[in-house]
């Protein structure tokens, strides 16, 4: 009862070097404009094209929206901590941004998860994909994703902040997360570890084990194809979830599971996976997908052809 709650955190942040500190804002800036472009951009160029109006195609569209968001809730306080002379943040926006990442998170694993069962019907059962992967299963599924988020996040910033924290109030991060945040607090941690370990621990590898089962399937149906060709072209339509998962999962591992003393480590690979992946995953499906760049393509000479005419039509104007 004598004890006083902290009402303020600060963070250690990336760095305090001032001038590269400058180099990091330039950098992670750009980084952030170009995942708000690519996600918005192929979020619309899903919506707007008929032809990519197919189950993939819908999940690739959910997951461009909660990468907007997933990474909007880090990397905008982080950018502006840079040049902050303190990096504070209340303890209730520390529980929102932590309860807004760790739900966008576990979507984003969900989803993952949807596009490799997705791939698996596309690839092993191809004449019966339309009526295996209705509209219908596609938004239910879509619609499971963001209630086990939500839900699952709501039982980890429960546990953590309904601890005590009594000071110190430094978090040797740049955003909260649960085992920074859980060195602070003074009260008993175990039940909230365990309960942490338990929850995250049983949704990612059921995640994990979702994914690698269905690609284990994808990979004999592939090796079943005759043609190279054919086995080519299957492949290419998993490649690109591939790779997202791929940096996605190795960087959360590298996160989590990691000796506690290597912070710098845990820095580094936390970057990657909020600020870096949601960045990559609109460049890797535009750039690995022949259809998505078709359209780009087609975008692009369009814009120009409307540029060239507009500007025709002002210079006939001036004369």
């Amino acid at each position: 009862m004598n004890k006083t709650q902290v009402t303020m955190f600060e963070f250690s942040g990336l760095t305090q070097d001032p001038k590269l500190s400058i180099v990091l804002l330039i950098f992670f800036l750009l980084v952030y404009l170009i995942t708000v472009v690519g996600n918005v951009g192929l979020f619309i160029i899903v919506y707007k094209t008929s032809t990519l109006h197919t189950p993939m195609y819908y999940f690739l569209s959910y997951l461009s929206v909660v990468d907007l968001f997933y990474s909007s809730t880090i990397a905008p306080k982080m950018i502006a901590d840079l040049i902050s002379v303190r990096k504070a943040i209340s303890f209730s926006g520390c529980a929102l941004q932590f309860f807004f990442f760790s739900t966008f998170s576990a979507i984003d694993v969900l989803l993952l998860t949807n596009m490799s069962y997705d791939r698996y019907v596309a690839i092993c059962y191809p004449l019966h994909y339309g009526s295996i992967m209705t509209q219908h299963k596609c938004l239910l599924l879509g619609i499971c994703a963001f209630i086990f988020g939500i839900l699952l996040s709501s039982v980890q910033t429960g546990c953590l902040f309904s601890l005590q924290y009594c000071g110190p109030n430094l978090i040797d991060h740049f955003y909260c997360d649960i085992p920074s945040v859980l060195k602070l607090s003074c009260s008993k941690t175990f039940t909230c570890e365990i309960l942490n370990l338990l929850f995250v621990g049983t949704y990612g590898a059921c995640s994990v084990a979702i994914i690698l089962v269905s690609y284990i399937y994808i990979l004999v149906a592939i090796l079943q194809i005759k043609s190279t060709k054919g086995r080519q072209k299957a492949f290419s339509t998993c490649s690109s979830h591939i790779i997202c998962a791929s940096i996605y999962y190795v960087s959360v591992f590298l996160t989590y599971l990691r000796p506690p003393s290597e912070q710098k480590q845990d820095k580094v690979a936390s970057i990657f996976y909020s600020v870096i992946t949601p960045m990559l995953n609109p460049l890797i499906y535009s750039l690995r997908n022949q259809e998505v760049k078709v359209v780009i393509v087609n975008v692009v000479i369009q814009t120009l052809h409307h540029l060239r005419g507009k500007s025709m039509r002002c210079s006939e104007f001036r004369r």
